[in-house]
């Protein structure tokens, strides 16, 4: 697993600490009805598939819910995802760095950025069956063990060998408006791996909430050389019950994904992930 800077691993756990000072955030419109796609250039062709990619997200990201992009009804709104987008903008992702090739800047990679307006995509969501999420995302504290062969360790903010992960934790929290904070050594109640594993997650809420954290997410990852990735395994609970979620043979990145979008899914009021 890759390391990271002593530089990159502060500044981690100076976000982490400045979350943990908001347990409950309140996304603003502005934040909420928008998503982001990488595209290739800013040509037509690749930004009506640009168009469709921040639909899905945008979707998603409003209702909390994940599986609506499994829908039958996605595809015939995916065909006029231009039509929704109040308007857009792109960001060069090589800013900056001078162009190297005889084929212009067609081909450079740009981060679209499209903007809704709430009424558009609310009556989208009611066609699908679903409805907004437009109550604060709760800070989530993770609770996490980590196993690749003989290296295992529990993800906290002491633990060097997770820098790479917490980072990516982060990164996968963002498009849906969650937040992260990972409690330390010391905040986990004198848990070992084992017993973090076992505990159930009245005791887990307990402890993030001493931890400044609104919510536990529990969860282990295991290295699977036969399923060639990683094999994870979440647990959260809310309205008195307790969901688990799995994934195999995925990167760590989306692993944690499908961490972040499954307690989306509950904390939203969509059920199983």
């Amino acid at each position: 697993m890759p390391g990271f800077s002593r530089l990159a691993a502060a500044a981690i756990g100076i976000v982490a600490s400045c979350l943990i000072c908001r347990p409950v955030i309140a996304a603003t419109s502005a934040e909420l009805y928008q998503a982001q796609a990488i595209v290739t250039g800013t040509g037509e062709v690749n930004r009506q598939i640009g168009f469709k990619d921040c639909l899905d997200k945008v979707l998603v990201k409003v209702s909390g819910d994940q599986r609506l992009t499994q829908k039958p009804e996605i595809l015939a709104l995916r065909d006029k995802a231009a039509d929704f987008v109040q308007s857009f903008r792109y960001h060069d992702r090589l800013e900056g760095i001078p162009i190297h090739d005889e084929q212009g800047t067609h081909d450079r990679p740009h981060d679209l950025t499209c903007l809704y307006k709430p009424a558009v995509v609310d009556k989208l969501l009611a066609q699908l069956g679903s409805r907004p999420w437009l109550g604060a995302r709760p800070l989530i504290a993770v609770f996490m063990t980590a196993e690749q062969g003989s290296r295992h360790f529990v993800l906290t903010p002491d633990e060097g060998r997770g820098d790479a992960m917490r980072e990516s934790f982060i990164n996968a929290a963002d498009p849906l408006l969650m937040r992260v904070s990972f409690p330390r050594a010391g905040q986990l109640g004198g848990l070992d791996e084992n017993a973090l594993a076992a505990a159930d997650m009245a005791r887990l809420d307990k402890l993030a909430r001493k931890a400044g954290a609104a919510r536990a997410l529990a969860g282990s990852i295991v290295w699977s050389d036969k399923e060639l990735g990683w094999i994870a395994d979440w647990r959260l609970a809310d309205r008195g019950k307790t969901y688990r979620w799995q994934v195999r043979g995925v990167s760590f990145d989306e692993a944690f994904r499908v961490a972040v979008r499954g307690a989306a899914q509950i904390l939203s009021g969509h059920g199983q992930p």
